[in-house]
């Protein structure tokens, strides 16, 4: 192993997995609090509005991923001209994305919490939660784009400080806004909102004294950069639309079998998953900016040294973490079963054990899904992303909880993502071998 190779994806990748991980923790938090104070109603709830966050969160990366794709590749060329152009049209898809967020929640918070399935006593909760949650979109679209543009300007440091920072700061807010206060619902939301901010205070320095290779500068809408932000970043994207669209699938499904204690349940399977799924990412961001940094260089066997340890380390990985999650599912699940449930108990035990049986192949696929358009070849990662996220998915939940109820259920992410996963694999080669 070249040390310079391992100490370099080492520090990129630890630094962006802590990052990422304490970004995952805003919601994380947000259920841990709401199941102490509002119970199962407000775990329900939450649940319910979580694809939102989903969505929001996949427009920041799908922003913020493909405009600093394009950044760190062209950034070997030290146009600092260019590099402004590229970080302000992209800052002008954040602010377009933000209005409509916005728009959104002033006005139609309501149908668009029934549309998720809420309804009776979760239903005002579930709309004070989403109409904050759009409300501040702005805060959580700058705060991805700032976070994938810094990472990119070698400050990796900064980056995973910036999103330490905000997820500490969301759980002493939850904890003040929720109990002290008692603001309920709203105080969960308040508190993920402003932590967002925090995160984009936190990077602001960077930016404004002249230590970035990026800053706002005067140009129009140039459609190029556009284009290419749009493309490199849309993997990203998909990503974080499969999540929302399996929680809302899901829980639909869900309501159907075992009612809002079902939900509930899989409240904590879920939220379990935007932390396991934020490991991986981070990773898979970490390692992003090494790849494209050696494509513009046109090092290849530098990218292909990077690709390796990214693919081994996410092995390595999954199965540590499938074991701790099997061992430990009942005392897991206690802690957000806060009224002692013995349905919501067993329902979330066995879909801990069944549902991250899917650990291996997500890991996987997140890597290659970030692989292929940080070397400018995104079409592989659009394509099979929208297997995964849409074509797939959705006829095996249904396929699946039609044949074998809850356990269906709990089996149709792992033999979705194992399915993608064969397909990646056979598709990398295949690509591998004309590159080669």
């Amino acid at each position: 192993m070249n040390r310079s190779y391992a100490q370099k994806f080492l520090h990129y990748c630890s630094l962006s997995v802590l990052g990422t991980v304490g970004v995952s923790c805003y919601i994380l938090a947000d259920t841990f609090f709401v199941a102490q104070a509002l119970g199962t109603n407000g775990l329900a709830a939450l649940n319910l509005a979580i694809p939102v966050y989903n969505l929001i969160h996949g427009a920041g990366l799908w922003f913020g991923m493909g405009g600093a794709t394009k950044f760190a590749i062209r950034k070997t060329s030290n146009d600092l001209r260019e590099s402004g152009r590229i970080f302000t049209n992209t800052l002008y898809l954040v602010l377009a994305a933000s209005m409509l967020f916005m728009l959104v929640g002033l006005c139609c918070p309501t149908p668009l919490a029934k549309m998720l399935g809420a309804s009776g006593e979760t239903l005002e909760m579930t709309v004070t939660y989403l109409r904050w949650l759009l409300l501040f979109a702005p805060a959580f679209l700058l705060n991805d784009l700032l976070l994938c543009f810094v990472r990119n300007d070698g400050a990796p440091s900064l980056s995973a400080a910036a999103m330490l920072g905000s997820s500490f700061s969301n759980i002493v807010l939850d904890y003040i806004f929720m109990f002290p206060l008692k603001l309920g619902i709203f105080g969960a939301v308040f508190a993920t909102g402003l932590s967002a901010l925090i995160g984009v205070l936190m990077m602001t320095p960077h930016l404004l004294r002249g230590k970035s290779n990026f800053r706002c500068v005067r140009t129009r809408l140039l459609h190029d950069i556009i284009r290419d932000d749009l493309r490199l970043g849309f993997p990203s994207l998909i990503g974080q639309l499969a999540a929302g669209i399996t929680m809302v699938l899901f829980n639909w499904l869900i309501l159907r079998l075992e009612g809002t204690t079902g939900v509930a349940a899989y409240g904590v399977v879920a939220n379990l998953s935007l932390v396991i799924t934020a490991i991986y990412t981070g990773l898979s961001q970490g390692v992003q900016p090494l790849l494209s940094s050696a494509y513009g260089k046109r090092r290849w066997t530098d990218v292909t040294i990077y690709y390796r340890y990214a693919i081994v380390t996410v092995a390595i990985l999954s199965v540590a973490l499938y074991l701790l999650l099997f061992w430990f599912a009942d005392p897991i699940a206690a802690v957000f079963n806060r009224e002692q449930q013995d349905t919501l108990q067993q329902i979330a035990i066995d879909g801990i054990r069944l549902y991250f049986l899917s650990n291996l192949f997500v890991g996987y696929n997140t890597v290659l899904s970030v692989y292929f358009p940080s070397v400018e070849h995104p079409f592989p990662a659009q394509l099979l992303s929208l297997l995964r996220g849409f074509l797939l998915l959705i006829p095996m939940a249904i396929v699946c909880s039609f044949l074998f109820g809850m356990t269906g259920i709990w089996l149709a992410y792992p033999l979705t993502e194992g399915v993608t996963a064969i397909a990646w694999f056979f598709w990398h080669r295949t690509y591998a071998a004309k590159q080669g």
